[in-house]
């Protein structure tokens, strides 16, 4: 499954990722949404995130959220 990356225009740090390119299950609460990328199906997702527990996020639910930490939480 090839996975798309999108950010949050109205939630700052807030993203997500979609089964398709137009983000069309992606929560409309946090819309505008903007893509940002996509990850191959032979490609791990971006900081160590687990491509199962996404895959079965979009499966079940149209979608995985996630958030950056801002750098001053680390």
């Amino acid at each position: 499954m090839r996975l798309f990356i999108f950010k949050s225009e109205a939630k700052a740090g807030l993203l997500a990722f979609g089964g398709d390119l137009m983000g069309s299950q992606l929560p409309k609460q946090f819309k505008p949404w903007r893509a940002i990328g996509a990850v191959g199906p032979d490609r791990d997702p971006p900081h160590e995130l687990s491509r199962g527990v996404i895959e079965t996020a979009i499966k079940d639910q149209g979608f995985q959220l996630w958030r950056m930490k801002k750098k001053d939480q680390e």
